[in-house]
């Protein structure tokens, strides 16, 4: 009887092996590891938006201060927003949550990634929450404060290419000159430490 018993546990350890491969991923396929970005100390730490991602910020609060405008102009049928409407409406735009935006690490350089951005990668680790919204929210009222509630709405109503000109280009905008990161962050914020 031990014999049989031995024959079988022997089976038995063969069939789990093979089933393991089977039910495993195929031999000689590469295995994938996600990671979450390795952020620096100013990443995880600064109060303000590390410069490498303040056109990519930029994007985003462009995006949201449109959103907002638009929907609130549909209320109305696509007419002109009383000017304490829009001062209103962005005011909403900045000081929202911010939570759906984040950092993710795309082929080795971090993004921003989060509605209105390009980019975002199915197969990696997105970090949200933190400091972000924090930073983008700032971000956001620093515009409107430098360029005034006035010429954003302005902007708004020539359409998205305009604000995003408006906002992310020019020749103080985060996105200038061709850069990521562009020249340097508004004054709003430069003097905030």
């Amino acid at each position: 009887m031990q014999p049989a018993l031995a024959a079988w546990l022997a089976l038995g350890l063969l069939a789990g092996t093979a089933a393991e491969e089977m039910c495993g991923d195929p031999p000689g396929a590469p295995s994938r590891s996600i990671s979450a970005p390795q952020l620096s100390p100013e990443e995880r730490l600064s109060p303000h938006m590390p410069q490498a991602l303040h056109c990519d910020a930029c994007h985003a609060i462009a995006f949201q201060i449109e959103e907002q405008l638009r929907r609130a102009e549909g209320k109305g049928g696509r007419k002109a927003l009383s000017e304490s409407d829009y001062m209103e409406v962005l005011e909403r735009s900045c000081s929202q949550g911010w939570e759906s935006y984040g950092v993710q690490e795309l082929d080795g350089e971090k993004r921003l990634v989060g509605p209105g951005l390009p980019g975002q990668e199915p197969m990696s680790v997105m970090v949200t929450g933190g400091p972000w919204p924090g930073r983008l929210s700032k971000m956001c009222h620093g515009y409107v404060g430098e360029r005034g509630e006035a010429q954003i709405y302005g902007a708004h109503r020539r359409g998205p290419a305009a604000l995003r000109e408006l906002l992310c280009r020019g020749d103080k905008g985060a996105c200038a000159g061709g850069k990521a990161g562009g020249p340097a962050p508004p004054k709003a914020l430069q003097n905030e430490l």
